[in-house]
């Protein structure tokens, strides 16, 4: 397959770099940390398409939709990691995020050869997860030409998916296949075509802002505390107090047995402590406002 990467800007030469293997460690870490810093900005003109997505994706999870992630290599590795992460910080359903990768589990952690250019097996791994007209469907691609993302957002469209695209090219077959595009112009990277550098550090920054958004937007944070994390851990179970006491600037002791009684429900125990009701009582309150917190109290 002849492929013209002259055309893409994520294979841009960048001048700035062009002598970097003659320079001093700290001189060359210094080209790559400038370079760096220039992503969020480029990922602070996007903001408005970014809300965009956040508001599709709260309103998919509200009507029991999905946030589905889909890339190839280093994009399909940063949709796995957002998603994956989602369960533990905000007690989501595991279904509710998910990241797809070209070539499955055994690409998360090596290359799988030729999987990305494969149109069909996008739509194929779509279908095995029945993909539907709830779903909002994210095709993540720094290049934006990817034929396995492609063929995935084509399926989407077909199925009646809100289809995104997170590219770093503005002039992508992407673009076209996607109702909503968040596109992060980061410039050549500093090794030629190295995509996993600024591109990928853009599409973590969009990715964190999308389920952050979303999780923020359906009631799983009061203020800026995480009040259902789930307690998978040690750390997590301290943090469970932690959020308890400044929620409630109620004593450790105090929010540790509220916790025991509530079944380790940080949202429940909160309630239980404000309001100075018990755990079931709490738990209808919450019900009845669909777990914001702050709609319960007031």
């Amino acid at each position: 397959m002849d492929i013209d990467l002259t055309k893409m800007l994520t294979e841009g030469r960048n001048v700035g770099s062009s002598d970097i293997d003659t320079l001093s460690t700290h001189e060359m870490l210094v080209v790559i940390n400038n370079e760096d810093k220039k992503v969020a900005i480029a990922v602070e003109r996007t903001l408005s398409d970014i809300t965009k997505v956040v508001d599709a994706v709260s309103n998919a999870f509200q009507i029991g939709g999905r946030l589905i992630y889909i890339g190839a290599g280093t994009s399909g590795r940063l949709g796995i990691l957002d998603a994956s992460e989602c369960p533990p910080t905000y007690g989501s359903h595991p279904d509710q995020v998910i990241g797809i990768i070209a070539g499955g589990e055994k690409a998360i952690l090596k290359a799988v050869e030729n999987a990305e250019d494969d149109n069909a097996l996008g739509a194929q791994d779509l279908k095995h997860i029945k993909l539907n007209e709830k779903d909002v469907l994210v095709g993540i691609a720094a290049s934006g030409r990817t034929p396995y993302v492609l063929g995935a957002m084509e399926y989407g469209l077909s199925v009646g998916a809100n289809v995104v695209a997170v590219t770093c090219d503005p002039n992508c077959p992407m673009v076209d296949l996607s109702q909503i595009s968040i596109i992060p112009v980061v410039g050549p990277e500093v090794l030629t075509g190295s995509s996993r550098m600024k591109a990928g550090t853009a599409q973590k920054l969009i990715l964190n802002m999308i389920t952050t958004g979303a999780m923020i937007r359906v009631g799983k944070v009061y203020g800026n505390l995480m009040v259902d994390v789930e307690a998978t851990n040690a750390k997590l179970v301290q943090r469970q107090v932690n959020i308890v006491v400044q929620a409630t600037q109620c004593t450790f002791d105090v929010a540790k047995d509220t916790l025991l009684r509530s079944n380790n429900h940080c949202k429940t125990a909160i309630v239980m402590i404000l309001l100075k009701v018990d755990a079931e009582t709490a738990l209808q309150k919450l019900a009845l406002k669909n777990g914001f917190i702050r709609q319960v109290l007031t």
